[in-house]
């Protein structure tokens, strides 16, 4: 279980809340049938014309605290109230956080006593975006009805607070921004302080990034999402490695893991669903919104020598994929430089079923490699129908059965962030 006076480390549970499914095997069946969350968008974000009218996406509209609670506690009143009244009156991201991460500590059989020295990394920067632009409107019309809490829920890092008063985790704890690539470098990180022994439990949450009218209007007039307005079948806009690919769309969800010690684990007879066997994270050296196929190689190719592991022992690919049009096209030129036509890892993104969750989406997209590998299968890529690179081996449009015992998970971000993470049964 250790190696080079090093511990190992893996994960013993998991938790996902996405308009897709909010636990687990409702995630797997999803998975498998290739199913959808994308749907046409509601009502305008504000008054404006259709500028303001939010884009089709994959939103958690329907979410409330309350019934989440009551559906997935009903067995522990103590900690729903608990959960009520700690995020009750938090922004959005904060409360999302605290639900999956909920969802995983009892995935993982943790007890109280457990997580007292527990370690917390929630991933993600810029999470409550138009938790604030709805403050600011407040403020300008309305300027006595701003509610003094605002001086904390502004803030990415009352989210730490609240999962770490509804957990009880009380170890070391901080956010990790690193924009759409902020699940898997958060797991990076939190696998190092397993690795490290300077903690035995590391929680890693990624809650759902809520923007604004204006973020969304900025994305898609910048190009990067797919502009969806009057979309007749919204679930068919996000392409990954198509050729009709338009640009990303929108989704929102969190995700939550338990990273363990492989010694600790074993002590407590925890299962563990894989192993975290290496890592890499390179940077592009240079500013803006441009991918590097050559900074995504290097991060990859990093990730498999820290894991000692050859490019032909990697039996599957969850890729970032995004659906956009430069950004596949390099991320393709990285997969075959990285692996070679032809090779048996088979490749598919996740973001046509849940959109492209932004800074959590690494982390969402890791718990479903994980379900992947537990359940054999890999899920399909329903709308790719014209792939960009034939010599490119896509899973296809419906899943494809077979054992997966080494996965790598692909991320890549503005600013020119590359990471990748590798899993082994």
């Amino acid at each position: 279980m250790s190696a080079g006076g090093r511990t190992e480390a893996v994960v013993t549970g998991a938790g996902v809340l996405h308009a897709l499914a909010d636990d687990l095997t409702g995630f797997a069946a999803a998975l498998r049938a290739g199913r959808s969350a994308v749907r046409v968008a509601g009502e305008p974000a504000e008054p404006g014309g259709p500028d303001s009218a939010p884009p089709a996406g994959a939103r958690l509209d329907g979410f409330s605290l309350a019934d989440w609670a009551s559906r997935r506690l009903p067995d522990d009143p103590e900690t729903a109230a608990r959960l009520r009244a700690v995020a009750g009156r938090a922004a959005l991201p904060a409360q999302t956080a605290a639900c999956a991460a909920l969802a995983a500590v009892h995935d993982a059989g943790l007890r109280p006593s457990d997580l007292d020295g527990a370690a917390l990394i929630v991933a993600g920067n810029n999470l409550a975006l138009d938790h604030q632009a709805q403050m600011v409107r407040t403020f300008a019309t309305r300027p006595a009805r701003l509610r003094p809490s605002y001086a904390l829920t502004h803030m990415d890092t009352d989210t730490v607070g609240v999962i770490s008063e509804v957990t009880g985790v009380r170890g070391e704890g901080w956010t990790t921004g690193a924009a759409s690539a902020s699940g898997t470098v958060a797991v990076i990180l939190g696998s190092r302080l397993v690795r490290s022994g300077d903690a035995s439990i590391c929680l890693v949450v990624a809650p759902a990034t809520d923007l604004s009218a204006a973020e969304l209007r900025a994305f898609r007039d910048s190009g990067a999402m797919a502009d969806t307005d009057g979309a007749a079948e919204p679930w068919r806009l996000c392409r990954p490695f198509d050729e009709r690919r338009k640009g990303f769309v929108y989704g929102q969800g969190a995700a939550a893991i338990v990273l363990e010690s492989a010694d600790h684990a074993a002590r407590r007879g925890a299962r563990a669903l894989a192993r975290i066997t290496g890592h890499g994270q390179r940077l592009d050296g240079r500013r803006g919104t441009a991918p590097d196929a050559l900074g995504q190689a290097t991060a990859l190719r990093a990730a498999l020598a820290h894991a000692g592991v050859g490019p032909e022992e990697v039996d599957y690919v969850n890729a970032h994929g995004t659906g956009s049009v430069a950004g596949d096209a390099a991320e393709a030129r990285a997969l075959l430089d990285v692996f070679g036509p032809g090779r048996h890892a088979l490749v598919n993104s996740t973001k046509p079923l849940l959109g492209h969750c932004l800074t959590s989406a690494g982390l969402l997209e890791m718990v479903a490699t994980l379900i992947q590998m537990r359940e054999d299968f890999r899920h399909g890529n329903p709308n790719t129908e014209q792939p960009l690179a034939e010599e490119l081996p896509l899973v296809g449009r419906t899943a494809a059965p077979g054992p997966i015992r080494t996965a790598l998970c692909h991320s890549v971000a503005f600013s020119g962030i590359n990471a990748a993470v590798v899993l082994r049964r």
